[in-house]
């Protein structure tokens, strides 16, 4: 992986190069971004630049031994760690190098792009915890005392490293902190708070910001081969995550769907709120909305509250005239305009209160039904006092 090939901030990608020809490379780093974040590919090309035996103009070569056995990502001196269980295959004392060809074809067909909901599908875990256990740890410390095998680094890159199991994390300790001479840590996370103080203390943090949002069109035109405004659509609310971006494109016929039952459910409510005309309200037609995505499940449950929080939240961008700050599609900001006169300073904050009121409520399997009724009417007094 060549660091041209990493999609995160050009000004970060200097940095770390910077440290390696400047040999200030600190021992123990944990890479920290959100999901979606290009972070295992940073990770990967960092330690490509580090090994390679001919790099220049800020980049590894491509070409030399070491390079070429990052590409495959058989390098002897690299070390790949990851969250695992038992499987059908792996019935005990499961560790990552026994999943490592795995995990090596799931980096590729993912190009990089590599999500932990999907490891835990293609691991096929049945439910179970997975997690970098005991064992994996146990192996770190056995092979940080041999010597690496080209005379250079041995690199460990932990992805998910969140996921180090409580047991565990504390025999890395002391490795971490006085690790053998020309041995490098890279955890990389998406979250900090999951991680043992002890080990967040031996690191160097460096953060990945998110991408922004004519990077992720570039690449969605150039490398996926999406039509420009589609492409524009996407990367604005993607949130600067390029594997949501992804995601979601694949899922345009559901972010319709939702858009024209936000439409529905905001058409209604401005009529109960006016009186203007009742007839308009039509809530036997919210109802059975409300039916259908009570039938699909808790999951479609919440993506439409979700969602909901998401367009209100524009929607008082738009009253507040802050436009340039608004994520939405095209489509969404036809929407958004026909409705921002409801929304307030005043209400905004009640509105999405009874959102996540109502999550916390799906999440523990009360009644849909009383649930969206009274989101229902929660809404409407709160437009009633805008």
């Amino acid at each position: 992986m060549l660091f041209k090939d990493v999609m995160v901030d050009e000004g970060l990608k200097k940095q770390l190069v910077m440290l390696a020809d400047e040999n200030r490379i600190s021992h123990a780093q944990l890479f920290l971004g959100k999901k979606g974040t290009h972070s295992f590919a940073l990770a990967v090309a960092f330690a490509q630049y580090i090994s390679c035996s001919n790099r220049h103009d800020g980049d590894s070569c491509g070409k030399c031994p070491s390079c070429l056995m990052f590409e495959k990502l058989q390098h002897p001196d690299l070390h790949l760690i990851f969250p695992n269980c038992t499987t059908k295959e792996v019935k005990k004392d499961n560790d990552s190098k026994q999943f490592m060809s795995q995990f090596r074809d799931f980096v590729f067909a993912h190009n990089y792009h590599i999500d932990f909901d999907d490891w835990v599908k293609e691991m096929q875990s049945e439910n179970k915890q997975i997690s970098i256990n005991i064992r994996d740890c146990s192996n770190i410390i056995q092979q940080n005392d041999i010597r690496s095998y080209q005379g250079g680094y041995k690199i460990y890159i932990l992805w998910k490293a969140e996921k180090l199991h409580y047991t565990a994390a504390p025999k890395l300790l002391k490795t971490l902190e006085e690790p053998e001479n020309k041995t490098l840590f890279l955890l990389l996370a998406e979250s900090s708070d999951q991680i043992l103080p002890t080990i967040l203390s031996r690191t160097q943090l460096v953060k990945i910001p998110p991408l922004k949002e004519n990077v992720i069109r570039q690449h969605l035109v150039n490398d996926e081969h999406i039509d420009e405004k589609v492409a524009a659509d996407f990367a604005a609310i993607s949130e600067g995550s390029y594997t949501k971006a992804l995601g979601l494109i694949k899922k345009q016929d559901e972010l319709h769907h939702l858009l024209k039952q936000y439409d529905n459910l905001l058409k209604s409510l401005n009529a109960y709120v006016t009186n203007a005309d009742l007839t308009a309200m039509n809530y036997l037609e919210i109802q059975n909305m409300f039916g259908e995505i009570i039938k699909e499940g808790r999951e479609k449950q919440k993506q439409f509250i979700n969602y909901l929080s998401r367009m209100f939240r524009n929607e008082l961008l738009l009253h507040q005239k802050s436009e340039h700050l608004v994520k939405a599609m095209a489509a969404e900001h036809e929407i958004l305009e026909r409705y921002k006169i409801l929304f307030t300073v005043k209400n905004a904050a009640p509105l999405l209160n009874e959102c996540n009121r109502a999550l916390y409520h799906i999440e523990r399997n009360v009644s849909a039904k009383l649930i969206f009724t009274d989101l229902y009417f929660k809404m409407a007094a709160a437009f009633a006092k805008r």
